[in-house]
């Protein structure tokens, strides 16, 4: 198919063809944006929680650390708010703003996925819209002098073009909209599961920090 004929098809469509690939570009560059992204971060909660998850206890030292190592990042943000706790013997508040800050991560996580989901709703849409748009014109062959039913039939096969391009955007967009919700969710319990990790090891810590600290000894039961 040459060049002068398919800006012909996405004339007859209304222009609709010329924003498929467009969409079709736009779909792909946040497929693998977020993918590469999402790759890492999995990744990277993945290796601290093995580290963090090998030790007994966990102190501000060790999670110094692991900051020191991320740098930056959602996960360093996390175990900076967990380090900056002002009170690691209450477990609750120690959860509670763990889970603030994870959930102050949460939009960034799933940034752009709302974008990938509407070009997979509207790129079906619009096909339609140009296949509607092209059949308009074909029957408009009828009003012609020596116009032939071919002629019909011809335009009709070309209107379907807009069709077929949307939904090939709509596959390819599904295809990483679904893979992508599933790499979020399975971050976002990687961090549920790190917040149970500091939590259950860094209270840990302290309250037998705290204990060696008190100048209150149990008194021994006597012998009968």
């Amino acid at each position: 198919m040459s060049f002068d004929r398919i800006i012909e098809l996405a004339a007859g469509s209304g222009g609709i063809l010329y924003v498929m690939p467009l969409m079709l570009l736009l779909a792909l560059t946040v497929s693998f944006e977020r993918s590469w992204c999402l790759g890492g971060l999995v990744r990277r909660c993945r290796a601290v929680m093995a580290r963090l998850s090998a030790l007994d206890h966990i102190d501000r030292a060790a999670i110094g650390a692991e900051i020191e190592r991320l740098r930056e990042g959602p996960i360093a943000r996390i175990l900076r708010a967990a380090r900056e706790a002002p009170n690691l013997r209450d477990r609750t508040l120690l959860q509670a703003r763990i889970e603030e800050a994870i959930l102050q991560e949460v939009p960034a996580i799933d940034r752009s996925l709302w974008l990938l989901d509407t070009i997979v709703t509207l790129a079906p849409l619009l096909g339609l819209l140009g296949t509607i748009i092209g059949m308009f014109n074909s029957f408009q062959v009828l009003g012609k002098p020596g116009s032939s039913p071919t002629d019909i039939t011809a335009g009709v096969a070309e209107a379907l073009v807009a069709t077929a391009a949307g939904l090939f955007i709509a596959i390819v967009g599904v295809f990483f909209f679904n893979g992508l919700q599933t790499r979020v969710r399975l971050h976002v319990h990687q961090l549920e599961t790190l917040k149970m990790v500091l939590v259950n090891r860094m209270a840990i810590v302290d309250d037998s920090a705290a204990r060696e600290a008190s100048p209150f000894r149990p008194i021994a039961a006597a012998e009968e």
